[in-house]
């Protein structure tokens, strides 16, 4: 069957309704819980690599009920900060960095960490994906954060040809209007969880079927 051209406007419009019986991607919504400052989209992001949104999500609310300001967070001790966040992914590791991170903010900017890409980055342990995901949903900047699920989607459809996530963040800073930066990520980590899945994507449940190439798929549902 031939495909239509890829329209990426009609695609994601698609997807924002496909994907709201499903539960939002972790840092969205805890913005949307009210967990907006920098600082706490900062720890929320350390916290969920590697790690499920279904126990980045209470971990963090967890987290934010015993303390969620830079010098509040530089207080704690490390056994208790680790045992608050010990069900994520490489707890004792995380706990060293959010210490570390807690005293440098606390010391360097007070209460509040700057939306700065390069201060995000100078932190032990974020990388940009984490650095642009925290500027999107804490201070609307417009950057594009490619995770595995941005990465397979935009590839399966044929729309950013990449073999690795950081070379499809170049593809679709190339490619991708600058309005849907941010939506990206926020709408297909669900629609990637939930329908176009690592393995035997949901293709007859697809509401962009008629755009997308399939590109490496196999076998699907």
């Amino acid at each position: 069957m031939d495909k239509r051209p890829f329209d990426i406007d009609l695609a994601l419009e698609r997807i924002d309704e496909a994907v709201q019986p499903w539960p939002k991607a972790a840092l969205f919504q805890l913005a949307e819980e009210g967990f907006t400052a920098t600082f706490e989209q900062l720890l929320a992001c350390i916290i969920s690599i590697r790690t499920y949104d279904e126990v980045t999500l209470p971990v963090s609310r967890r987290l934010f009920e015993r303390a969620r300001t830079p010098s509040a967070i530089a207080s704690l001790s490390w056994e208790e900060l680790d045992g608050l966040i010990s069900p994520s992914t490489f707890h004792e590791r995380k706990a060293n960095q959010i210490l570390a991170i807690a005293r440098e903010v606390a010391e360097r900017f007070g209460e509040t960490v700057p939306g700065d890409r390069d201060v995000l980055l100078s932190f032990a342990g974020v990388g940009p994906k984490c650095a642009n995901l925290v500027l999107g949903v804490a201070c609307g900047t417009p950057v594009i954060s490619v995770d595995i699920h941005v990465h397979r989607v935009t590839g399966r459809w044929g729309y950013a040809a990449a073999t690795t996530p950081e070379k499809t963040l170049l593809a679709l800073e190339a490619t991708l209007p600058r309005e849907h930066w941010i939506d990206i990520n926020r709408l297909l980590v669900p629609f990637g969880k939930h329908i176009c899945t690592g393995t035997r994507p949901r293709c007859s449940t697809c509401p962009v079927l008629d755009m997308c190439r399939q590109v490496g798929v196999t076998e699907h549902r």
